[in-house]
């Protein structure tokens, strides 16, 4: 049984920065940086915890490749939508406003 408190802080820290990076940042790619940090925090949390317990077949082992999975797809579809939005834009500032009425 290993102790928890690494992987816990590790996991608060990542959380921590990924918020961070989400409401401070300006730019769409470290906006999605930031939820990546998030998610690879949540994951560390998700691996620690079931280590931790005793329960050897527990979802924890298998959970992580799911949002991994999850995570990928993400990153691909928000960068998709990022490159439209530099095409049309130039420029992928979230604080500048297009111009074109809704």
């Amino acid at each position: 049984m290993i102790h928890l408190a690494g992987p816990y802080v590790l996991a608060a820290v990542l959380v921590g920065l990924g918020v961070f990076g989400v409401v401070v940042r300006r730019n769409a790619v470290l906006v999605l940086v930031g939820v990546e940090l998030v998610l690879s925090g949540s994951l560390v949390l998700l691996v620690a915890t079931q280590a931790g317990g005793g329960d050897r077949w527990a979802a924890g082992s298998v959970l992580p490749l799911f949002v991994i999975t999850i995570a990928a797809a993400e990153v691909v579809v928000a960068l998709a939508v990022v490159l439209t939005a530099f095409r049309h834009r130039a420029s992928i500032d979230l604080a500048q406003r297009s111009g074109v009425a809704p």
